[in-house]
Parts: C-alpha cells; sequence; structure tokens
C-alpha cells in the first residue's frame, strides 16, 4: 500500500505542473467567487487561487499547526474585509470538488492507488483536514465579529451618555432612549469617572428622554446615584414623567437621600447660571 507522503507529494506535483487547468476548473466551480475574485484580491489583499494551493498542500500534507494557524488568519482577515461566510464555503466546497476532480485524473494517468482501501483512506485524511481548516476558520471568523461588535456597541454606548461641563462646578448628563441593564453599567463607569476626573460638585441628570427603564434597571440606578454621592458629587434629577415616576413608587425605590429632584432642565441650569 503506498503511503500518505507519495500520494501528497504527486498531488502537489501534479497541480504545480497543471496549474493553469487547475485554476481554470476552481474558478469553474464556484461562481460567485470567481467573479469577484479581483475585487477581494484588491480590498482586502487576499489572493483567493494562491490561498487554494495552500489549503491543499497544507490538507495533503497532514501539517494540522499551520494548517489551523493558516485558518484562523484567513478567518480574521475575511471578517475584517467583511466578506462572507456563505462566499467562503463556496470557495472551499469548489476547492474541495477540485482537487478531487484531478486526484481522480492522476490516478487514471500515473495509478497512484492500487486499491479502494488506499483511496478510501486518502479521501478520509484529506477531507478531514479540508473540514478542520473550516471550522477553525468559522470559529476565528465569528469570535472577530463579536469582538469588534461589543467594540462598537461599547464605543457607542460611551457616546450615548455625553456627560456636559456647564461650568467648573456643574455638569449634565442627559439620557434619552432605552436604558437596559447593560446601559446602566457604561452609565456608572462612565459617571463615576467622570466625577473623579472633573472633580464637578453637581451632576444634573435629565430624564425627559427616556423611552424606557425597567424596574431592574431602575433599582440599579439607585446604586449609581448611590455612588455618585460617596463620590462627594451632588446629583440633581429632572424631566421625571409620571409613568417613570409611578415605576419608581411601585418599586419602592426612594431617591430622597441620594438626590435632588427638579422640574425642567432649563429650569434647573438657569439655577445653576
Amino acid at each position: 500500500m503506498k503511503t500518505i507522503h507519495f500520494l501528497s507529494s504527486e498531488i502537489k506535483s501534479f497541480i504545480k505542473e497543471n496549474g493553469e487547468t487547475f485554476e481554470d476548473k476552481l474558478l469553474s466551480e464556484a461562481v460567485n467567487a470567481s467573479a469577484r475574485i479581483t475585487d477581494i484580491l484588491r480590498q482586502g489583499n487576499i489572493d483567493l487561487l494562491k490561498n487554494a494551493r495552500i489549503l491543499i498542500y497544507y490538507a495533503v500534507d497532514q501539517k494540522d499547526e499551520e494548517l489551523i494557524a493558516f485558518a484562523k488568519q484567513e478567518g480574521i482577515a475575511w471578517a475584517e474585509n467583511a466578506l462572507t461566510l456563505e462566499l467562503k464555503l463556496e470557495w472551499v466546497q469548489a476547492i474541495r470538488r477540485t482537487l478531487w476532480h484531478f486526484v481522480a485524473i492522476l490516478d487514471e494517468e500515473k495509478g497512484i492507488t492500487n486499491q479502494r482501501a488506499e483511496f478510501y483512506e486518502m479521501e478520509k485524511i484529506v477531507n478531514d483536514q479540508i473540514d478542520k481548516f473550516l471550522n477553525n476558520f468559522f470559529l476565528s471568523y465569528t469570535k472577530y465579529k463579536d469582538t469588534m461588535y461589543f467594540k462598537q456597541r461599547e464605543m457607542v454606548e460611551h457616546l450615548s451618555v455625553p456627560i456636559i461641563p456647564v461650568n467648573d462646578q456643574v455638569s449634565v448628563l442627559p439620557l434619552i432612549g432605552t436604558v437596559d441593564s447593560y446601559r446602566i453599567e457604561i452609565i456608572e463607569e462612565k459617571v463615576l469617572n467622570d466625577i473623579s476626573d472633573s472633580r464637578i460638585h453637581t451632576l444634573v441628570i435629565d430624564l425627559s428622554g427616556i423611552a424606557m427603564m425597567e424596574r431592574d434597571v431602575i433599582n440599579n440606578f439607585e446604586k449609581v446615584l448611590a455612588g455618585v454621592k460617596m463620590m462627594g458629587c451632588k446629583t440633581v434629577l429632572t424631566g421625571l414623567r409620571p409613568d417613570l415616576v409611578r415605576k419608581m413608587v411601585h418599586s419602592g425605590v426612594r431617591f430622597e437621600e441620594d438626590a435632588e429632584t427638579k422640574g425642567t432642565l432649563q429650569d434647573t441650569l438657569k439655577h445653576y447660571l
């Protein structure tokens, strides 16, 4: 029985000798990817044809570490350049079909396998390697996308907590939209850090733009006010709407110890200015 090393050497040599035919067949197998091959190279410096050969060589040589590292690198590159998983899957499956197409030709010409068992062994090894590439590619792609999503969300949430200095001692925090459990954590972090950095004496929090605040978030908001007080800063709440006040009352939340309440932001600012 021929060794897999011999078979892999024959496959690689055959692909190198028939490079143009190999590429033509590969491109014909992946209609969508082949139509974008130039754009992908220009956009992300990703050479699909070169990388197809690299994948095949790593797969037939069973170079696990190199194959996994290559898959992770490819996953990041595709995620960075917003290339779709659908396109990648089409391309890898085209590589797989093209590879076995040429293995069949090679076997017919040179008889690289003498028994079915040899072919099945080679088929299992190579397909397992390609599947391993796909698994690691998808994990790397998804991890990178998730990381970027959370970074962007955190950045957006920080921008949605605009603490505006009125003078050396007073700042205003107008809250707009929905405040969920994630956003209240961002508010707490930014408020306490800003008080520490700016040394303001009074923070005016305007709630007139709040669309919704659930009861558990109201409880956490109460803790934010307590933290502000512990930092030696006074909190003034403005713009409290009736529906929000009812929720607070029914939740048993009382702000009297940690914050002062006033009517509108405009009237409050007149007082401090």
